[in-house]
């Protein structure tokens, strides 16, 4: 029998700059490397529109946890003057339309190819170039690779056995059917409450016949108090947009709030309560910024982690369910703390159920439903996933990067993420990512981080072209040195005490348990990064000779 004839090799184009990625990140640095700096950059991305996680994450409830005038663009006011969001948070379909309005305005889809998913990066360093190809077999090449593929991308499904025995319908919330999935008069399970399941649970259980909440960990929320913005505050944030984005470049988390002055220990506890029950009415992540030491003094923390969980305990009906539901092992915003609408009230429905799955772990999945180690079996038509994500490194993994005599990523990071500043990889010239581990990112308001490493990736690339220099690279004495840094700061807080928080790698069987962003906080991480830039970039090395070019 004839062999079959080769696939075609498909002809090579190159680039001055290649980004992965069509979500904020990766339309910003589009913009800035073509339209600032004259560069031919060009996006490969894998859906088939921009919007990035807000593509994929189009679960019941989908909206975003910072509030709507602070999640935006701030680097172009005629982008800021020219959008009204209607609520206070924004639901995916409204964010998923301000990206697109963003791509239309700036002109960007015309370098943007969609449908592309990236299945191999090699640094080519004879020719000093990146060469990229797509699960398809297309083929790209340029001296910069920019990743923009976001912390929150690559959907964690944990491996229950008998999962492929089930006969009804399982669904992932990071990968939810775009035309929708109908639960009405269904019988549905979703594991998993963290901030995707907190914002799921109570769209779910208005349309489902029954939902079942299957909790390991007991989380804190704290209520949204969304609401459809007026025309006075949408006139007034625009006209201190300024003002606004002073604010996000100065605290530690880029939202557009100050942190408290005092310590929570040294107030009455009346006055206290007085404060935290201020800021639960307003709703929102403001309120651990209450006090400042929230984050770094167990005592003081225990003060608004009592707090919630008598809100929680005052919501719930049910004295059973409130104490499951209030059961939290872990200090108050060491995990992501999530902003709900309506969670807690949601178990006082009749047709909704908490299974403890800490107190009776899952078994297995059947072919009719989940039984648990007991014995139980819980009857479902859905099961959802609201699991989370292989955060911060699993989309960068799954890509195939492989740098300087051919190191894999994942042979680089085999023992945790190594990074200067999260921004780049001893190894891998010319690879550039934005929120890397080790940096704020997920810590932070994204935009803000995001428009913060785009600047300083786009700074970066036009001194080394000024200098007429090919390749920039961090060197591993810095990686080290600044991955000790992080494990400081984090360790001045008490967020490693959460030690099941992905924050830590620790909700992916197998992944290292490395403390991953920067909890310095983003004003002060804009300042090193700054400062390293001031002083010619020590910690990276530049070399090789390429045409200079006027900066």
């Amino acid at each position: 029998m004839p062999e079959a004839p080769a696939a075609p090799v498909m002809p090579e184009t190159t680039f001055d700059a290649l980004i992965v990625g069509a979500g904020f990140a990766g339309l910003y640095q589009l913009h800035a490397l073509r339209d600032r700096l004259g560069l031919r950059a060009h996006v490969l991305e894998a859906a088939d529109g921009v919007g990035g996680t807000w593509t994929w994450n189009r679960y019941p409830g989908a909206r975003c946890d910072s509030e709507s005038h602070a999640y935006a663009f701030y680097f172009s006011d005629d982008l800021l003057q020219s959008w009204d969001w209607s609520e206070r948070y924004p639901q995916q379909p409204e964010i998923l339309r301000y990206l697109n309005h963003v791509a239309d305005r700036l002109d960007l889809k015309r370098d943007i190819t969609f449908g592309a998913r990236v299945g191999s990066a090699r640094w080519d360093a004879a020719a000093g170039l990146w060469r990229v190809a797509t699960q398809d077999g297309r083929r790209y090449a340029a001296p910069f690779l920019v990743t923009a593929v976001g912390c929150l991308s690559s959907t964690n499904m944990p491996d229950i056995p008998g999962r492929e025995d089930f006969a009804g319908a399982v669904h992932h919330t990071g990968e939810w059917p775009h035309d929708g999935v109908d639960v009405s008069g269904k019988r549905v399970a979703m594991i998993g409450t963290g901030s995707t399941g907190i914002q799921a649970a109570p769209v779910l259980a208005e349309a489902a016949a029954h939902l079942t909440v299957f909790q390991r960990t007991a989380n804190y929320s704290i209520p949204a108090r969304n609401r459809p913005l007026d025309d006075a505050f949408k006139h007034w944030a625009k006209a201190h947009a300024a003002e606004i984005r002073a604010t996000m470049h100065a605290t530690p988390n880029g939202h557009p709030w100050t942190v408290g002055p005092r310590s929570a220990l040294e107030v009455s506890a009346e006055e206290r309560e007085a404060a935290y029950a201020a800021a639960w009415e307003k709703g929102g992540l403001a309120l651990r910024a209450t006090f400042r030491d929230i984050l770094t003094d167990r005592a003081a923390n225990d003060t608004a982690a009592d707090f919630i969980k008598a809100r929680i305990r005052e919501v719930v009906q049910d004295p059973a369910t409130a104490a499951k539901l209030a059961d939290i092992d872990h200090p108050f915003a060491t995990k992501r703390p999530p902003i709900d609408t309506g969670y807690f009230e949601t178990f006082n429905r009749a047709n909704v159920a908490l299974a403890d799955i800490r107190a009776d772990p899952i078994e297995r999945i059947t072919a009719t439903g989940i039984r648990l180690r007991s014995g139980a079996e819980h009857a479902v038509d859905v099961i959802v996933f609201a699991t989370g994500f292989d955060a911060m490194t699993g989309a960068l993994l799954r890509m195939g990067i492989s740098g300087r005599d051919g190191l894999a990523l994942s042979d680089a990071w085999a023992a945790g993420p190594r990074t200067q500043l999260g921004l780049q990889v001893p190894g891998f010239p010319n690879l550039f990512t934005i929120t890397g581990p080790g940096s704020p990112s997920v810590l932070t308001n994204m935009p803000v981080a995001i428009e913060q490493h785009v600047e300083w990736i786009t700074d970066c690339i036009a001194q080394l072209r000024a200098q007429g220099r090919a390749t920039i690279e961090a060197t591993d004495d810095a990686a080290e040195a600044w991955v000790a840094h992080v494990n400081d700061a984090a360790n001045a807080t008490l967020m490693p005490q959460a030690g099941h928080s992905w924050y830590l790698g620790a909700n992916v069987p197998g992944k290292p348990r490395v403390f991953m962003p920067y909890a310095g906080g983003m004003a002060r991480y804009r300042a090193i990064c700054a400062e390293v830039a001031a002083q010619g970039y020590p910690g990276f090395v530049m070399a090789g000779q390429a045409a200079r070019v006027p900066a």
